[in-house]
């Protein structure tokens, strides 16, 4: 099993917790961005830049993602595609995406984008309370703690 990271979007508190989940469940993390990203010194943690582009990041995951591994994204239709390969995919404030949920996401995700394509402003996502950390670390324990080898 590895972990991979969306990395672009993904909060530095979060990267913080998974660096330090890497290193003690010794567990690859390999950070996926289109930006230069510094990481720890670590042999279990590991950054790769993608160029520029829409979903590039996205497509380099999907691409080398295997069954079980675990996908940090806020990307509602990367989480579609990681579920899809028999991925596991869980977003930064610690909510998982099952194949229960993942259509509804999907849906409320482009009714979303249609409202804003037709000038609604519709805000962005509230930032990441420190409840949404510990909801993330505490789904990321339970889940490694069940799914190592």
């Amino acid at each position: 099993m590895q972990i991979w990271v969306d990395a672009d979007a993904c909060p530095g508190v979060i990267k913080e917790i998974l660096f330090r989940a890497a290193e003690r469940a010794q567990i690859p993390l390999m950070l996926v961005a289109n930006q230069l990203l510094r990481t720890p010194p670590s042999r279990y943690i590991k950054a790769i830049q993608v160029p520029a582009g829409f979903d590039v990041a996205d497509g380099k995951i999907a691409q080398h993602l295997e069954p079980g591994d675990l996908v940090i994204t806020a990307d509602i239709p990367l989480a579609a595609e990681v579920i899809a390969k028999g991925g596991h995919a869980l977003n930064p404030r610690g909510e998982f995406y099952t194949p229960d949920t993942i259509r509804e996401r999907l849906n409320m995700r482009d009714f979303m984008d249609t409202l804003r394509s037709s000038g609604v402003n519709t805000g962005g996502p509230s930032s990441l309370s420190q409840s949404d950390r510990k909801a993330f670390a505490s789904q990321l324990d339970r889940f490694l703690a069940r799914n190592r080898k």
